[in-house]
């Protein structure tokens, strides 16, 4: 005869104490547990309404320019060190632990049109309006001592970008072509030049160091490798590309930030048609930088708002605006993959989370717990319509509202048009484009 008997020990659920946390028993086992997804559902839903409560990003400005921002450049050693370079000439060099400048230069006359650190962190580079290139101390002179630069170039024509290599004393400014310089000298190594406008952008690639990549006023966006004295390919887009990014984990993949409101994700072996069309913005994109995990990457726009993309997604997981924020021009994000700063219009730059609703400081191991928790149910139910809708709901200016309506009247429209032609032609004759292709005229080796 089989006799069950109920046994508890008091020591397995009683408290010792008032301040002791009381004990649940818990069976994991799922064949006991009827409502568990029930439950899970319930907790997904409370997480996601509660992130939504805390999404607070804004943290805060930092103001003392007396022109819009232009252009901004990351210490490489110093997390907290920033650099910021404005329409007036002005170079300033912030703390952002302390949120104040420690420093301000008269750089040139007339726009810092771009600035960029060297590898080792010791000095920076800037170009102007004025046709010169100066490399300046990162510490402030002595007391006693002029603010001066250590080199001055002096250039034939403006210079509208610059960059530094990753891993040696070498940098490349843009212009009328792209020039590559070597420190200790004060003419260029090689010039490349692939048609005849100006080069609005260039930039280094982080892995593969000898690559680059440069932007033209002519739809082009071109390849170029150091070691050869000529470009390697260029693709042609229908609009002007403003900048563009490297991915700093995957050697072969850029964005573009482009003037027909969208960003293009390449991968620079296949320029045919680009990887993903982000398309969220309602005006030209100005600025794009990756975060350091090469996962997502921030856009900044004139339609006075930035947005924060998935790099395997077409629409943004974010969407950044203030009231006062205009048209931003520059933008950021930090080493430590946490923060995002943006220049804009109105002299001001302005730090954000990376993450909306993360809580800053030291968190406590059960809090830990329970956000690692929260995590894998929200992406457990993710695709539940009510979760869905609540996690992607974002309140708008009304201008960017409406624009984005009507955006989607027009593309439905030629939708519809592009349906109805190819209903009343001959089989075969209106073929099908994929989205992904519309955008790109040519690409050329």
């Amino acid at each position: 005869m089989r006799v069950k008997v109920l046994s508890r020990n008091p020591d397995d659920y009683v408290r010792e104490t008032k301040l002791d946390l009381q004990r649940v028993p818990r069976n994991y086992d799922p064949a006991l547990h009827p409502f568990e997804v029930a439950r899970e559902y319930t907790r997904a839903l409370n997480a996601t309404k509660l992130e939504r409560v805390f999404a607070k990003p804004f943290l805060s400005s930092l103001d003392g320019h007396k022109d819009g921002v232009n252009c901004m450049a990351k210490h490489p050693k110093s997390l907290s060190t920033v650099l910021s370079g404005a329409c007036d000439g002005e170079v300033k060099i912030w703390n952002l632990t302390k949120r104040q400048c420690i420093r301000t230069i008269q750089a040139h006359e007339g726009f810092v049109r771009g600035m960029c650190a060297r590898f080792c962190g010791t000095s920076f580079f800037t170009v102007g309006d004025d046709k010169t290139v100066k490399q300046w101390k990162m510490e402030s002179p002595e007391y006693g001592e002029e603010e001066e630069p250590i080199h001055t170039i002096l250039g034939k024509t403006v210079y509208t970008g610059i960059d530094h290599h990753w891993k040696e004393p070498v940098f490349a400014t843009c212009g009328h072509q792209v020039d590559i310089w070597d420190e200790q000298r004060t003419s260029p190594k090689c010039s490349l030049t692939w048609g005849f406008d100006s080069i609005s952008s260039v930039k280094f690639n982080p892995i593969e160091t000898y690559l680059l990549g440069s932007c033209a006023s002519d739809r082009n966006i071109v390849l170029y490798d150091m070691r050869k004295s000529t470009p390697l390919k260029k693709v042609i887009l229908n609009m002007r590309t403003n900048t563009l990014c490297w991915n700093p984990m995957e050697a072969f993949v850029f964005t573009a930030a482009n003037e027909d409101y969208n960003l293009y994700t390449f991968d620079m072996r296949y320029l045919e048609s680009p990887v993903m069309v982000h398309m969220d913005h309602v005006s030209a994109v100005l600025d794009v930088d990756y975060s350091p995990t090469g996962k997502e990457f921030v856009s900044a726009s004139f339609d006075k708002s930035i947005r924060i993309f998935p790099v395997d997604k077409g629409h943004s997981r974010e969407v950044y605006h203030t009231k006062r924020m205009q048209h931003v021009i520059t933008v950021k994000w930090t080493s430590d993959n946490k923060y995002i700063l943006c220049g804009s219009d109105e002299m001001n730059i302005r730090l954000w989370k990376a993450n909306a609703s993360e809580k800053l400081g030291v968190l406590a191991p059960r809090e830990k717990a329970a956000m690692n928790y929260n995590q894998k149910l929200k992406e457990k139910f993710q695709f539940h319509p009510q979760i869905r809708r609540i996690a992607q709901h974002r309140h708008l200016p009304k201008s960017i509202y409406y624009q984005i309506k009507e955006q989607r009247i027009m593309r439905e429209a030629r939708r519809r048009k592009e349906q109805n032609r190819r209903k009343h032609s001959k089989p075969g004759s209106v073929p099908f484009v994929p989205e992904r292709k519309k955008h790109i005229v040519a690409v050329v080796k």
